[in-house]
């Protein structure tokens, strides 16, 4: 079995100009394993478009918070207490209904468009938007450079 290094200073010699891949694949390989509650899903819906769909069994919508900054989805969910939770008695509690935080990193030029519940389901919906002066664009080829002075 083949191991990786978690030595990246090679790749911010040969990343010129995209230093902050680097330091995403190094933030990366020292992040501690995010926890497995809730479970969602990330997926490919169009061209440029993604869904994250995260099952938030027993969570209403004003109890979810969803939050982009720069590169970064946090979608949080705190559950307010209810009147006679001190009382129940669970002989096994399966829907965990626990407070979480989950984060995900997102691409450059990646915004979120929408988000909707929908059977106990909260759908993200994300799209690359990718600027007009990012775009490829053709170069036309003259005979003569119109830098050299020449205006014919």
């Amino acid at each position: 079995m083949r191991t990786i290094s978690k030595d990246f200073s090679p790749l911010y010699r040969s990343f010129i100009g995209a230093e902050h891949l680097a330091s995403l694949m190094e933030k990366a390989s020292r992040a501690e394993k995010q926890p497995a509650y809730p479970p969602y899903n990330i997926e490919s819906i169009a061209d440029d478009k993604y869904r994250i769909t995260m099952a938030v069994a027993g969570f209403v919508e004003a109890e979810l918070d969803i939050e982009s900054e720069e590169n970064s989805l946090t979608v949080t969910g705190i559950k307010a207490p209810q009147d006679g939770d001190e009382n129940r008695t669970f002989v096994y509690q399966g829907i965990a209904e626990r407070n979480f935080e989950r984060k995900f990193q997102i691409a450059d030029h990646v915004k979120v468009i929408a988000a909707h519940m929908e059977n106990g389901l909260l759908h993200i919906d994300l799209e690359r938007e990718i600027p007009e002066a990012l775009k490829p664009r053709k170069i036309a080829i003259h005979s003569k450079s119109l830098l050299e002075g020449d205006t014919k």
